[in-house]
């Protein structure tokens, strides 16, 4: 069993969340799904599902439990992308149905925050050369969905 493993709880439309989730990112899968067999504040025995996943080889837990706390910007699930067509296909797939935001920020249908992110952006944007790192920072704070070439134009000046 992980030591960390970071826990989300979805008023409604879990199992729905956690198989839309899994079949976007690969070495990802559904490892256990149950309910809660006591009785709590959220309902009856039984009405409480719980469903410990896998995303790209990290553990989840993720919960069923009615009206909380919504999910917010405090925490979200960052993936870095190595390809332009990577960060395609998960920008549109999270985002329909959801909000787009800046600088590669989506929220999705069930509301969990994404940052859908190229896998050089922190090393650019670290860069020593302090005027090719600001470049890439301006660029992408221009950006919605995040544009791989136009980061690399950025940063090669």
């Amino acid at each position: 069993m992980e030591k960390i493993v970071t826990s989300l709880w979805f008023e409604k439309d879990v199992e729905e969340a956690v198989n839309f989730y899994v079949s976007l990112l690969p070495n990802s899968h559904v490892d256990l799904i149950g309910t809660l067999a006591a009785e709590t504040p959220s309902g009856p025995p039984g009405s409480v599902k719980m469903i410990n996943f896998t995303l790209m080889g990290q553990p989840f837990f993720a919960m069923e439990a009615g009206k909380l706390d919504p999910f917010n910007h405090a925490i979200s699930l960052t993936v870095n992308c190595d390809t332009q067509e990577e960060i395609d296909r998960l920008w549109d797939a999270l985002g329909e149905g959801g909000t787009v935001e800046q600088c590669g920020w989506l929220k999705d249908r069930y509301g969990v925050s994404w940052q859908i992110v190229p896998s050089k952006i922190i090393e650019m944007m670290s860069d020593e050369d302090q005027t090719r790192a600001r470049r890439v920072a301006e660029a992408m704070l221009q950006m919605v969905k995040f544009d791989i070439a136009a980061l690399e134009r950025a940063f090669g000046g």
